[in-house]
C-alpha cells in the first residue's frame, strides 16, 4: 500500500482486470446499443425544432454534427482509457490513475450528480407521457399523486415517476444479461419509429423551407451546437462498462464511437427533414415533430412517434441508472464509500444491493423534486467529466507503468485532440448559467464532507 495523500494514485494491478467479481460478457454490439440508449432519448423528437427556431435555422444539423465533433473528441479520450484501463468506474477510475484520489472524489461525486438527477428528469418526463397517455383511455391520476409539489401549484408527489425508477432498478438487479436484451429490443423500437418518420416526412420536405439557411448566421451554428452538445450526454455511461466487457481493447473503442456516430446521424437526419417539413419560424414549439405531422396530416404516425419517444426514455434510464451504480460500485471497492455498494451477488453478478439503493435515491428525487430543478446538476457534471478525461489522458502515457498496461486505442493526433477536447468543454462550461454553479458548488461541498468524514479515512490507497 502506498503513503495515503490526498492525491494519492490509484495503483493499476493487471491481474485485477481479470479477476472482477462482474461477469465479462458485454460485446461491441451491446456496448453499441447502450451508447444509443443513453443518448437518442426522447429530446430527438424535441431539440431539433428549439434549435432550429432559436439559434440556427435550417443549418440545424450543423450545430448537431459540430456538437458531435466536440463529443467525438471526448469520446476519443475516453476510448482510450476505457481500453488501457478497462475497470468499472469510467472516469473517476481514469483520474484517480492520473491525477489522485481528491480529484477522483471531487470527479466522482460530480458524476453521481449527473446520473441521478439525469435518471429522475427522464422519469418525470416519461411519468409526464405516461399520464397523458392513460388519459386518452378516460384515466387519471389524483392529483396529490401526479406532480411534485410547488409554490402556488397542487399537488404532492410525481408516484409514476417513482415507480418506473423502481422498475428499472429492479431489471437491472436482476443480472445484466437480461437488462442488456430489453435494451436492445428499445433500442431497436426507438431507432426504427425514427426512420419510419424520417421515411414519412421526407416526402413533404419543401426546398424553400431552407431558404434562408443560416438566418442567425455563423453564430447561430455555435450558440445551437452548445444547446445540441447536452443531446450527447449519456455515451460516456458505455466507459463504465469497461470490466464487464468480453474484449475491451477492442469493443470499448468500437462501442463509444460508433454509438456517438450513429446518434450525431439520427438527430442530423431529423433537424434536416423538420425543417424541411415546417418553416424553422414556426419550430418553437414544445412537440415540433408531432407538430409537423399535423401539418402533413399523418397523425397515424404521431402514435407511432410516440412509442418512439416512450420507449427512447426508457432506455436512457436503464443506461444511466446502470453507469450510476457501476460508478458507485468502483468509489465504494476503494474504500471511498461504505462498503454495502461493492458487495456483488454471487448468482447475478451486479452489485444488488447499490442498484436498489440508487433506485430508491432516484425515486425519491422524481416523486418530490420538480423537473426544472432536477435538472440543474446534469450538464456541469458532464463537461468536467469531459475536460478532466481529455486532459487525463496526456498524463496516462506518462505513468511509469504504462508499458505494463494493455496497449489498446490510441488517440490520434496525440496531445492536440485531448487539449483542443478540454478546451472546448471549458469553454462550454463557461456558458452554463450562474444558478448551475451555484448548485454544482453547494454538492460539491457536501461531497467533500463526506469525503473528509469517511472517504479519507477509509480508502485503501
Amino acid at each position: 500500500m502506498t503513503q495515503h495523500s490526498l492525491f494519492a494514485k490509484k495503483q493499476i494491478d493487471v491481474n485485477q482486470f481479470k479477476n472482477s467479481t462482474l461477469e465479462r460478457h458485454l460485446t461491441a454490439f451491446g456496448l453499441t446499443a447502450m451508447g444509443v440508449g443513453a443518448v437518442v432519448g426522447a429530446g430527438i423528437f424535441i431539440t431539433p425544432g428549439i434549435i432550429a427556431a432559436k439559434y440556427a435555422g435550417p443549418g440545424a444539423m450543423l450545430s448537431y454534427l459540430l456538437a458531435a465533433v466536440v463529443c467525438a473528441m471526448a469520446a476519443l479520450c475516453y476510448s482510450e482509457f476505457a481500453s488501457t484501463i478497462p475497470l468499472a468506474g469510467s472516469a473517476y477510475t481514469y483520474v484517480y490513475t492520473v491525477f489522485g484520489e481528491l480529484i477522483a472524489w471531487i470527479l466522482g461525486w460530480a458524476l453521481i450528480s449527473e446520473y441521478l438527477f439525469a435518471v429522475a428528469s427522464v422519469a418525470v418526463s416519461w411519468s409526464a407521457y405516461f399520464q397523458n397517455l392513460i388519459a386518452g383511455f378516460g384515466l387519471h391520476l389524483p392529483t396529490f399523486l401526479s406532480t411534485a409539489w410547488t409554490p402556488g401549484h397542487p399537488g404532492g408527489i410525481n408516484l409514476i415517476a417513482g415507480l418506473i425508477t423502481l422498475l428499472i432498478g429492479f431489471l437491472l438487479s436482476n443480472g445484466l444479461r437480461e437488462s442488456t436484451r430489453i435494451n436492445t429490443i428499445m433500442v431497436g423500437v426507438k431507432v426504427a419509429v425514427i426512420v419510419i418518420f424520417l421515411g414519412v416526412a421526407i416526402f413533404y420536405v419543401k426546398p424553400a423551407n431552407f431558404k434562408p439557411f443560416l438566418p442567425f448566421g455563423a453564430g447561430g451554428i455555435l450558440s445551437g451546437a452548445a444547446l445540441a452538445f447536452y443531446a450527447y450526454i449519456g455515451f460516456d455511461a458505455v466507459s463504465t462498462a469497461s470490466e464487464e466487457v468480453v474484449n475491451p481493447q477492442r469493443d470499448m473503442p468500437i462501442g463509444i464511437i460508433a454509438s456517438l456516430l450513429i446518434a450525431s446521424l439520427l438527430y442530423a437526419a431529423v433537424a434536416t427533414v423538420l425543417v424541411g417539413v415546417v418553416h424553422y419560424t414556426k419550430l418553437n414549439v414544445g412537440d415540433p415533430v408531432a407538430f409537423a405531422l399535423q401539418l402533413m396530416h399523418q397523425n397515424w404516425v404521431a402514435g407511432i412517434v410516440a412509442l418512439g419517444a416512450v420507449a427512447g426514455m426508457t432506455t436512457v434510464l436503464l443506461v444511466m441508472t446502470y453507469g450510476g451504480t457501476r460508478l458507485i460500485f468502483a468509489i465504494s471497492r476503494d474504500g471511498l464509500l461504505p462498503p454495502v455498494f461493492a458487495k456483488v451477488s454471487s448468482k447475478t453478478h451486479v452489485p444488488v444491493a447499490n442498484t436498489w439503493i440508487f433506485a430508491i435515491d432516484t425515486s425519491i428525487v422524481a416523486m418530490v423534486v420538480p423537473l426544472d430543478k432536477i435538472a440543474e446538476l446534469v450538464n456541469i457534471g458532464t463537461l468536467f467529466a469531459f475536460a478532466t478525461v481529455s486532459l487525463g489522458v496526456i498524463f496516462l502515457r506518462k505513468l511509469p507503468f504504462y508499458n505494463e498496461l494493455p496497449q489498446g486505442f490510441k488517440v490520434p493526433l496525440f496531445p492536440w485532440i485531448p487539449l483542443l477536447s478540454c478546451g472546448l468543454c471549458l469553454l462550454l462550461m463557461t456558458q452554463l448559467q450562474l444558478t448551475t454553479w451555484i448548485v454544482f458548488l453547494i454538492w460539491l461541498v457536501i461531497g467533500l464532507t463526506i469525503y473528509f468524514s469517511y472517504g479519507y479515512r477509509h480508502s485503501r490507497q
